[in-house]
């Protein structure tokens, strides 16, 4: 499917992609500092240095789950941890999220694949939206959705191949090789990943995976 260095070197360059807006904007702020105290670009600086240090460190700690050893811990996870974390990374993005879990545990395995998908997600809303995320115990296993929708919700074949494992025309990169690693995590979990797009959202699907991860 793909070398495993290569998708290491991909996988860390999409965290430093995540990383890069916030990061200058904290930079931007830092060359601002100097500044009088009462002058406009001083101001300016203070709300760069608040929002980019709110967003990287919210960032920061999303994707230790989604691609860091947080995500490979034993046992069970914090629930009401994992959606706050989970709601500072959508934020950052400009989008929302919505609740609707009934299960009485959910694993860091479960909760890896569970952030992955709401990268997807964020990808099928260029426009900001809201993302309703469902989890239920069934009798097949466990299943997970996330519904995007937004304006012009979109579901692009640098998304939609490499869900289905197969590489997009343009070659892997660290731009597309995120939807393969859930497709690839949601497999490892005994479970399949899929995507549908309707009229204005898309349907992020991970059914079957097994209830204990």
């Amino acid at each position: 499917m793909i070398d495993p260095d290569r998708l290491t070197a991909f996988i860390a360059s999409r965290i430093c992609h995540d990383l890069v807006s916030p990061i200058s904007s904290v930079t931007n702020a830092v060359d601002f500092m100097n500044e009088p105290p009462e002058s406009e670009m001083r101001q300016h600086a203070d709300e760069l240095l608040k929002d980019g240090s709110e967003k990287a460190a919210a960032r920061v700690e999303f994707l230790r789950y989604a691609f860091g050893t947080m995500g490979l811990s034993d046992g069970t996870c914090d629930m009401h941890e994992a959606k706050r974390i989970s709601e500072r990374f959508v934020s950052s993005h400009k989008c929302e999220i919505e609740w609707d879990i009934e299960t009485g545990h959910l694993s860091f395995s479960h909760s890896r694949l569970m952030m992955n998908m709401l990268m997807i997600a964020i990808e099928c809303l260029p426009r900001g939206g809201v993302m309703s995320v469902r989890v239920r115990n069934e009798p097949a296993g466990l299943t997970i959705s996330v519904i995007a929708r937004g304006n012009r919700a979109r579901l692009n074949d640098e998304t939609r191949l490499p869900m289905r494992g197969e590489e997009p025309e343009s070659g892997w990169s660290a731009r597309n090789v995120q939807p393969l690693f859930a497709r690839m995590w949601a497999e490892r979990l005994g479970g399949e990943l899929t995507a549908t797009l309707n009229t204005d959202e898309v349907v992020i699907l991970a059914h079957g995976a097994r209830a204990e991860g």
